[in-house]
């Protein structure tokens, strides 16, 4: 009999095991599996299953913020269409009808500069150029749109919206008439940024700031008249000799153009003989500087001032332009500083915006003598056909011969770059076409365009908070919006204008409604081509035709009215808008003030911003730095949910750090995920949920506690998606696969699941919560891990639709708020917190080479009377030993005995403050060869050599019974 018993040993015993089988695979090979993935989801057109099965439900408008039609992907664009992605599916989950259009920029200066470079300048044939222009847009949207498909970004793909669509083309015309129709648009000469490169104004959204040195001179404007000098300064001089303002200027080019100094009304200016070069005279300069200006000049030593005077009382003095006979006035203007220079400013109102203001206000010429290629015109004196980069030296010459001439220095600064070129940009003033925002900036005018936007501002959500000051800044500050470009490829500012007057046609809305007709049929090409007689007839000789394109802030700013109003698909306003942290002063911008202007609205109610990416180290990604993380790349090696991970555990609002090093650490969290959702799927082979799953309210206590943990995961994710904060997101999955199920609920379970018979009530427990919570995580993993959830989706057992990203959140779990869920939760937690104090002591015997496996364990607790009814019930049904994952557990009152030779004994206190006192030693049973229990019916012999009791009851008794774990 023993001998037969013998034969029937270990092989026989491994067989009545229930080990996991799945075919999820264990490695995940994303790059090979993600693309199969995708397939089936087209194949299926899942989107349009989506939005079929979404029609009628509440909606969710996210408006995409159109990338530009050039280059290749970088990582910033897959940050953002994965954020907007995980929006999108998560208002899906809500059962939201949450459709996401793509959209893509089109018109503007990179398309035309990639153009030139193959095809050279538009002027030889406008009309193929574009055609050309149009062609390439097209070519580059189709690369694109692979990449940000291969993200796993769920969309209308295949009707996306495109500005260079010859429907959005008429659509961005008529915007713009219904700007002019209501008295928004004018033209007029501003100072403007302007690129020499470009040949072409630049909105401010165009715009760089980085370091620069210039040459800075301190030059004389004379006195007219010194005895109104005194009259007004009531200071009596007492040498006869000239007296001048100097001012401090880093742009010398810009003098030819002078028409004043400004000094500030509030600053004490004082006079100060000065004698150079044989010379001698007075100067009049802010108190505040005058050492700065000293120091900057090589004087030292004292000086006495000769008076002191209030910059208000010099206002309407006259002074002699340093170059020109001409004569400049005195003004004040709070916006000198006494920080640099010498608190005068020279004031050239066609190259700069404070200086076209104060020039406004006082009736100054807005004169600009730099032509578009930025040489000074041929009527310019002593400068005619110079270019700007080489002016400043030239005038500083003619200065030093003259005798104008007090100091030059070099001086670093922030100056305004090219964001294409990274070229230094000038102001200048040029003709151009302008959406008023009414007050000038900082002026409170709530009737203004400028107080509307504002007050628009407060109206809006705003994802961080700081977003709302940081627009309301910008906003406040800006000067009217420049929207006319002097480019081929974009949408024409289709006006005529009275070749006398410069004013408008009459008829300018009509005209604009024809031509956008044209345009509908022909896209923008119908403008270019259009002789004026087609529409004015015999007026046609009277009016030109605009040759200006639209900005192509424009294009995409008024979005709200082409894409939104006009699309079947979305609506108006936009629920949300979200974009990198630079369009506060670019989409979100023009969005607003154009949306404001036409439709007296926001166009958005929330918006939500992102930072850029950088290196591990916080630096910009540059080529030459070799830090430059391709998505491309990532997807290839690690795959497309890696980097989705990654970007969902990263805090979107601020800087993200993105390295190999940092994709690798996600790639293993990505890993522990993964395997979580296998195991669970491996324990869930031959199980048939119809006809073997067990009610929750018959279920064995620590599983009715994992589905009420998961309820409280679920209810924790729904929150965090409510608030965009995508990384709590990452935390609670990863917090709940790592240490709720691996580290405790699956640990513990695995006797249960390996050793009862196959069809046993608590082993089915077991499944049947498992296959609760799988139903439940494979729906929190859709928005964030598409791919691994479709894959785990495909695995699970039971009838279901498709695809997960069709479904909503699973509502097969408690109610985590309900009493019996709370109390669940606080005795368990209460119990986890005495196997976290056993964990110590048992990996303390694990260090000292005492025991290899937790269950060569034996451990007795020592606890007081609150501890000890807690864990009585377990002990009582000998299922406390399975919490503690030891082969044998006790449980008293009394002190701690003291441990066997090789034991230990350690006090500790819970986080309630109860004393626990933990006794483990290596036990001396003999190991049961089919649960690796140390138990002393093994050791003894029993009736099944090598079995335990519980073992035997399982293979050929009734079972065991469990009631906890």
């Amino acid at each position: 009999m023993a001998t037969e018993k013998k034969s029937r040993g270990p092989a026989r015993y491994r067989d009545t095991l229930n080990l996991p089988r799945t075919s999820f695979p264990m490695k995940a090979r994303l790059s090979e599996r993600e693309p199969e993935i995708l397939r089936r989801w087209q194949e299926q057109d899942i989107h349009a299953r989506l939005r079929a099965g979404r029609r009628g439900s509440p909606p969710f408008i996210l408006h995409d913020g159109p990338p530009y039609a050039n280059g290749d992907i970088h990582i910033g664009h897959a940050v953002n269409k994965i954020l907007k992605d995980f929006i999108i599916k998560l208002r899906g989950l809500d059962g939201a009808d949450a459709c996401y259009v793509p959209g893509w920029d089109c018109h503007g200066l990179p398309i035309e500069l990639v153009m030139e470079k193959k095809r050279g300048k538009a002027g030889a044939d406008p009309a193929a150029f574009r055609r050309a222009c149009r062609a390439y847009a097209a070519t580059q949207i189709d690369r694109q749109r692979r990449d940000f498909q291969r993200l796993g970004v769920l969309g209308d793909w295949q009707r996306p919206y495109l500005t260079m669509d010859y429907g959005t083309e008429a659509g961005i015309l008529r915007a713009l008439g219904r700007l002019l129709a209501q008295g928004h648009v004018y033209r007029g000469a501003r100072p403007v940024h302007w690129c020499l490169d470009c040949a072409s104004a630049l909105a401010e959204a165009e715009v760089e700031y980085q370091d620069r040195e210039t040459t800075a001179i301190d030059v004389r404007f004379e006195m007219l008249d010194t005895q109104a000098f005194s009259r007004q300064s009531t200071i009596t001089l007492a040498e006869p000799w000239p007296v001048a303002i100097p001012v401090w200027t880093t742009t010398p080019w810009t003098l030819p153009a002078n028409h004043a100094v400004a000094l500030h009304p509030d600053l004490d200016y004082v006079l100060i003989p000065w004698r150079a070069a044989g010379q001698s005279c007075w100067l009049l300069l802010a108190e505040a500087l005058l050492e700065s200006f000293r120091a900057r000049a090589g004087q030292s030593g004292p000086v006495r001032p000769a008076g002191r005077v209030p910059g208000t009382t010099l206002a309407g003095l006259r002074l002699q332009h340093p170059l020109y006979a001409r004569e400049v006035p005195v003004l004040l203007s709070s916006h000198v500083n006494s920080q640099l220079g010498t608190g005068a400013v020279h004031i050239a109102p066609g190259h700069g915006w404070d200086d076209y203001l104060l020039g406004k206000r006082h009736g100054l010429p807005i004169d600009n003598p730099v032509a578009d290629d930025g040489c000074f015109r041929e009527d310019t004196p002593l400068l005619a056909g110079e270019h700007v980069s080489r002016a400043s030296d030239r005038i500083t010459t003619l200065l030093e011969e003259g005798g104008r001439l007090l100091c030059r220095s070099r001086h670093r600064h922030s100056h305004p770059h090219c964001w294409r070129h990274k070229s230094p940009l000038i102001f200048r003033a040029t003709a151009q076409w302008f959406v008023s925002m009414g007050a000038e900036p900082g002026q409170a005018d709530t009737d203004s365009l400028r107080g509307q936007t504002l007050a628009a501002i407060d109206q809006v959500t705003w994802w961080p908070g700081w977003g709302r000051e940081r627009i309301r800044e910008m906003v406040a500050g800006r000067p009217d919006w420049c929207i006319s470009r002097q480019r081929a490829w974009g949408v024409p500012i289709a006006l005529f204008v009275h070749r006398r007057t410069g004013e408008l046609h009459p008829q300018s809305a009509a005209l604009i409604e024809q031509v956008a007709q044209r345009i509908e049929q022909h896209g923008i090409e119908a403008w270019f081509q259009l002789q004026a007689e087609e529409l004015l007839g015999a007026e046609a000789a009277e009016y030109e035709k605009v040759n200006d394109t639209l900005d192509v802030w424009f294009d995409s700013g008024v979005t709200h009215s082409t894409v939104l109003e006009g699309d079947g698909r979305l609506a108006a306003p936009a629920d949300l808008y979200l974009e990198g942290s630079d369009q506060y002063r670019g989409w979100f911008q023009s969005s607003l003030i154009s949306a404001l202007a036409i439709r007296g609205q926001a166009p958005y109610r929330g918006v939500l911003t992102h930072g850029f990416t950088v290196d591990a180290q916080g630096r910009k990604m540059s080529k030459s730095r070799g830090n430059v993380v391709a998505p491309q790349d990532v997807i290839r090696e690690l795959g497309a949910d890696v980097l989705r991970l990654w970007v969902a555990s990263s805090d979107y609002r601020s800087e993200m750090h993105v390295s190999r090093e940092i994709l690798r650490r996600s790639a293993d969290g990505y890993r522990k995920i993964r395997n979580t959702a296998r195991y669970l799927l491996g324990n869930l082979h031959g199980f048939d949920p119809e006809e073997q799953g067990v009610p929750m309210d018959c279920m064995v206590q620590l599983d009715r506690w994992a589905l009420t943990r998961a309820a409280c995961v679920q209810a924790g994710i729904r929150k965090a998606a409510g608030d965009y904060q995508f990384h709590r997101i990452y935390q609670l999955l990863y917090q709940f696969c790592i240490v709720d199920m691996s580290s405790f609920y699956l640990d513990v379970n695995k006797d249960r699941l390996y050793t009862l018979a196959q069809d046993s009530p608590a082993r089915r427990s077991a499944q049947s919560a498992m296959l609760h919570i799988l139903e439940a995580l494979v729906r929190w993993l859709a928005p964030i891990l598409s791919f691994t959830a479709e894959e785990i989706w495909q695995h699970l057992p039971g009838a279901r639709p498709a695809s997960v990203l069709l479904e909503t959140w699973y509502q097969g779990l408690p109610d985590p708020d309900s009493q019996e869920a709370v109390q669940l939760l606080a005795q368990w937690r209460r119990v986890r917190e005495v196997v976290d104090a056993v964990t110590v002591a048992l990996e303390r015997l694990r260090k000292q080479g005492v025991i290899g496996s937790s269950l060569e364990a034996e451990v007795t607790l020592s606890c007081d009377r609150d501890c000890y009814q807690l864990l009585h019930p377990l002990q009582e049904r000998d299922e406390l030993r399975f919490v503690l994952l030891a082969s044998d557990t006790q449980l008293q009152r009394t002190p701690p005995p003291a441990p066997p030779d090789g034991g230990l004994s350690l006090e500790m206190t819970l986080p309630d403050g109860q004393p626990l006192a933990v006794t483990a030693w290596r036990s001396r049973h003999g190991k049961c060869v089919r649960c690796w229990h140390l138990r002393q019916e093994v050791e003894d012999g029993g009736a099944e050599p090598g079995l335990c009791a519980r073992c035997i009851r399982n293979i050929d008794g009734p079972g065991e019974q469990r009631v906890f774990v």
